[in-house]
């Protein structure tokens, strides 16, 4: 009753202080940053872009893409990344929405900053331009995402409400394509070539990114024209060790273009637990390379492993491998972050064991990039920098651009053979240009191999019109000697991917926003 009086009481009172003063309910909110105190300072318009940025790549969703290709597989059943490897989703699925979901958050972010950034009162006219190049670079980065997981998507350029967002409609994904070309293209003449700060976004961010942009559209011979726009800035090379290059030695290099940055106890990420093997640290591993990822790896000569002049010895298999097989995969007889070795044959005793535990390999392999010892005494905090562009991809950007477009010449070896040659990688150069499959076939090997469980393989192959090729079938890993001294190749029958190619090189819209807003139409066959 106290409660209820005291409650009226206080109603009472703030209607009549009300009928007296109009203007006292007119107050700021509490619960937010108003514009009414916003916008006001270059502070003000630093922290709104900082915003933006926050809606990069989260570890998981980093680590998980390769895991829904051929390279990867999800560890979990359980997991929704899993029913996308078997097929099994559909327009109401989380992940599908999610990704929506978390795209159009960073760039409803972008637009409320473009918006409203001219509002700052200052004469650094320099560094509000900066700001917005930042910013666009971003939103179009978000867009990319967009464009090649569900085709057309609505183009959104400006805040809007509700009621205008149950009204937008799907714009052709030419069209978002044509948005994000244009949208880099000026950025990067408002960007410095170095960064202002580690991690921001630079002039060369916005031309590789515009470069990936093209490739993935299909415009070979302006893809081609975006690398080389990168390499004619002479800023970047490639790092010279392969082996430490995910390494916390190696963060800020002169290969590193683009990169969500981090930092322990105040922005860090769980790549170290998402990827573990087993027995470094358990229950956690979220997915593992396949027996496809290995075999892309050549031989240290150059020479496929199905080749019969290889060398290649089915019994010591990864013996006189191309060295970005160790550097990329924990295969047997690797050294764990824990000093131990790697053993996950069947019966080994250890952590890693197939069938230890849901959470061990099931393939034998374990992938070994971003995985530092610095890491191990708390697992989920890491500062490690994941890298979302570096130079090699722009030389092979390059080069596949260039092949595509059935412009074979020297630049082309020369791309390539730059990322070969890397001093602790040294793969042989390649001297001819062959034929445009050829070539075709050697830069998508390339590809494969250098950039393994960097989130771009699923991409690849959807783009390529492979996926239905590569992806379907049981899984298989590694080849071991058992105790019978018999070569045992592991396979997974219960486990079948699946990919329809009359469904799948498009993800359904989400379900939860058709409903919102029936104007938004269906993909094929979803």
């Amino acid at each position: 009753m106290k409660k209820l009086i005291t409650s009226l009481f206080v109603s009472a009172v703030s209607a009549l202080l009300s009928a007296c003063n109009p203007d006292l309910l007119e107050t700021i909110p509490n619960d937010r940053v108003s514009s009414e105190i916003f916008w006001k300072t270059e502070k003000d318009a630093t922290l709104a872009a900082n915003a933006v940025y926050t809606y990069l790549e989260t570890a998981a969703n980093f680590t998980n893409w390769d895991a829904m290709s051929d390279i990867g597989h999800v560890t979990l059943m359980w997991r929704e990344e899993s029913v996308i490897e078997k097929g099994a989703y559909d327009a109401t699925y989380g992940k599908v929405l999610n990704e929506w979901n978390d795209a159009y958050k960073g760039i409803q972010a972008a637009n409320a900053f473009l918006d409203n950034v001219d509002n700052v009162t200052t004469s650094n006219t320099a560094l509000i331009d900066r700001l917005k190049g930042e910013v666009r670079t971003l939103r179009a980065y978000f867009y990319v995402k967009l464009a090649i997981l569900y085709g057309d998507v609505p183009l959104v350029t400006k805040s809007m409400t509700v009621e205008e967002s149950r009204q937008i409609t799907r714009t052709p994904v030419a069209q978002i394509w044509d948005f994000i070309s244009k949208e880099l293209t000026e950025a990067a003449a408002l960007l410095p070539t170095t960064p202002t700060e580690k991690g921001r976004v630079t002039k060369g961010a916005a031309l590789a990114i515009n470069a990936r942009t093209l490739l993935y559209a299909g415009r070979f011979k302006d893809a081609a024209a975006a690398a080389k726009q990168v390499m004619d800035l002479n800023v970047y090379s490639l790092y010279p060790s392969y082996e430490n290059l995910f390494t916390y030695a190696a963060e800020n290099n002169a290969e590193v273009i683009f990169d969500k940055q981090h930092v322990k106890d105040i922005q860090s990420n769980n790549i170290f637990s998402l990827t573990t093997p087993n027995s470094v640290f358990p229950q956690v591993n979220s997915f593992v390379p396949t027996k496809q990822a290995v075999d892309a790896y050549r031989m240290a000569n150059g020479k496929e492993i199905t080749d019969p002049t290889s060398g290649f010895d089915p019994k010591n298999p990864y013996a006189n491998r191309d060295p970005r097989l160790r550097y990329s995969i924990y295969v047997l007889g690797s050294e764990l972050p824990n000093g131990k070795t790697y053993d996950s044959r069947p019966g080994s005793g250890t952590g890693d064991a197939i069938g230890n535990s849901e959470n061990s390999t099931g393939t034998g392999f374990n992938t070994r990039k971003y995985l530092n010892k610095d890491d191990m005494v708390q697992p989920n905090n890491s500062g490690i920098n994941l890298i979302l562009m570096r130079y090699a991809e722009v030389l092979l950007i390059y080069a596949e651009a260039k092949i595509e477009a059935n412009e074979l010449d020297p630049s082309v070896l020369a791309a390539i053979n730059q990322v070969r040659s890397r001093p602790d990688v040294k793969m042989p150069a390649i001297t001819t240009l062959g034929s445009q499959a050829e070539m075709r076939k050697l830069v998508r090997n390339e590809r494969q191999v250098e950039l393994a469980f960097e989130g771009l393989r699923y991409f690849d192959i959807r783009r390529w019109r492979i996926a239905e090729t590569v992806v379907p079938g049981i899984l298989y890993g590694m080849t071991y000697t058992n105790p019978a001294g018999q070569q045992v190749t592991i396979s997974l029958p219960a486990f079948v991917k699946v990919f329809n190619k009359d469904r799948d090189y498009l993800w359904p819209i989400p379900q939860r926003e058709r409903e919102l807003n029936p104007n938004l139409t269906q993909n094929p066959n979803w």
